[in-house]
């Protein structure tokens, strides 16, 4: 039998968000490794029809979300489940992934069971209140919910990150290097081939025939700077008459940005196209002429890489994207993709500009980024490194990786 790993997750499919599609990679590519996985949800799932779900191949457990609503009640009812898979489940380990309201209930029950325990923070909880505005930086609050996380980490058996600036940054808590695996985000390259061909119904049916294309895809966060994209529209459309915007997508901005577009009078040249499913995303995509990620400089930011730079070069795409910490670490500048100043508007009206004007390069381009992501961002490679978090983890409880294989 193989090692059996109970994952505790903040949300899944058939949400759509770059946690939820870094989770089913991770669990394709640990089922190939003959790894068996119980995936459970917490309440931030919300109401489901059932206790569990399949969803793509895989049962997702989930959380009920009808009691009280504060997050003691939450991490209560979280650690109430994971307690239940682990008497029917029997895992070797529990791996519990960020937010740090997944990973205490984790911890309880571990300990009460003698288990193992993996946190993964993809983001840190403070960073994360900061964008989605529910407190300051440097406040009682933050300082309270980073002193949480620090506490989480530091009685994991095992820690794992997603980049090297969350690395630096759970080091500078006091933990030991030596328990901290970085499992970078990456892609599939099969499933991002670059030889479709655009759908010309769809580009007619946006409004998009005859134009030039700058888009993005994904959630529209305070952070991702997508404000500073229409200005740079608004900027370059004298020069460029042609060019136009398509966003994919939704979140907590979307109003804000189409105001926004209104206030700049570039409406009639802002495509929202809503949410996509994301078997259809392709489509969009190959719509677009340069993708744009004018991520804000913040902590967030500037420690955390985001999987969509990997999907568009994966898919052969052209980028622009800030010079964020998190990007810098992806990104190789004129090489695989293009960097701009973070939080300067004109710096990325004159980055699209000069893209635009120099497409003789972009074959060169879009070949050496899709060389990057095949020789070091495959799901694959970054997955084989869990072997070392749980090898590290089960040696604290006195096991060994081989033995619980």
């Amino acid at each position: 039998m193989g090692l059996r790993i109970l994952h505790i997750l903040d949300h899944s499919a058939p949400l759509q968000s770059g946690y939820a599609f870094r989770t089913l990679a991770i669990l394709r590519e640990q089922r190939r490794l003959g790894w068996e996985t119980v995936q459970l949800t917490g309440p931030k799932q919300g109401v489901s029809p059932a206790i569990s779900e399949s969803v793509d191949g895989f049962t997702f457990h989930r959380t009920p979300t009808a009691s009280p609503k504060s997050l003691v009640a939450q991490m209560a009812l979280t650690a109430g489940r994971i307690d239940d898979l682990v008497r029917e489940a029997r895992p070797d380990l529990l791996h519990a992934h960020s937010p740090v309201l997944g990973a205490l209930p984790s911890l309880w029950v571990g300990r009460r069971h003698r288990l193992p325990v993996i946190y993964e923070m993809r983001a840190s909880w403070e960073d994360a209140a900061v964008d989605h505005g529910t407190t300051r930086e440097g406040s009682l609050r933050y300082r309270a919910s980073r002193a949480i996380e620090s506490f989480a980490l530091r009685r994991a058996d095992a820690v794992v990150t997603i980049c090297e600036g969350l690395r630096r940054d759970i080091a500078a808590r006091g933990l030991d290097e030596a328990r901290i695996t970085v499992v970078p985000n990456a892609v599939d390259p099969t499933a991002f081939a670059s030889s479709a061909t655009p759908d010309h119904e769809l580009r007619r049916a946006l409004g998009l025939e005859g134009a030039t294309v700058l888009g993005f895809a994904g959630s529209f966060y305070g952070y991702e700077g997508l404000a500073h994209l229409l200005e740079a529209l608004q900027r370059l459309l004298p020069r460029r008459p042609d060019l136009r915007v398509l966003l994919v997508g939704g979140g907590p901005q979307e109003a804000a940005l189409k105001a926004r577009a209104s206030e700049l009078g570039v409406g009639d040249r802002v495509v929202f196209a809503g949410r996509v499913p994301q078997h259809d995303v392709r489509g969009y995509y190959e719509l677009i002429d340069v993708l744009a990620y004018p991520r804000l400089p913040m902590r967030l930011t500037e420690l955390v890489t985001p999987l969509k730079p990997l999907e568009a070069m994966a898919q052969g795409r052209m980028f622009v994207a800030s010079d964020v910490g998190g990007h810098r670490e992806l990104v190789r500048d004129g090489e695989t993709g293009f960097l701009f100043r973070a939080g300067d508007i004109d710096a990325l009206a004159r980055a699209i500009d000069d893209i635009l004007g120099a497409r003789e390069q972009w074959p060169r381009i879009k070949a050496q980024a899709r060389r990057f992501v095949e020789v070091e961002r495959t799901w694959a490679t970054s997955v084989s490194r869990y072997r070392t978090a749980y090898e590290h983890a089960l040696s604290r409880h006195g096991r060994s990786l081989l033995a619980a294989c």
